[in-house]
């Protein structure tokens, strides 16, 4: 039993040690920096990144089209 106990009091610094540095890294600025974001902010957020991928698809989905039926278009037109 108190194997067991050790072994996870071991663990515990373990972690508690490799989490020690986050703060003080290259990172750590960004870290302190960063804030939950604000009800209005995460709506336009989410907003743009909807239109964004509408676009996306948009474009992939007219890429697609020209590639399967554009051909038969331009040689119909053009003969």
């Amino acid at each position: 039993m108190s194997d067991i106990v050790d072994r996870s009091w071991d663990l515990q610094r373990k972690i508690e040690e490799k989490t020690k540095h986050i703060g003080k890294g290259k990172y750590g600025r960004v870290f302190k920096m960063a804030r939950k974001p604000s009800g209005e902010e995460y709506l336009r957020i989410s907003q743009i990144v909807a239109i964004g991928l509408i676009l996306m698809g948009g474009l992939g989905f007219l890429i697609y089209w020209i590639f399967e039926y554009g051909s038969d278009i331009v040689v119909r037109t053009f003969g």
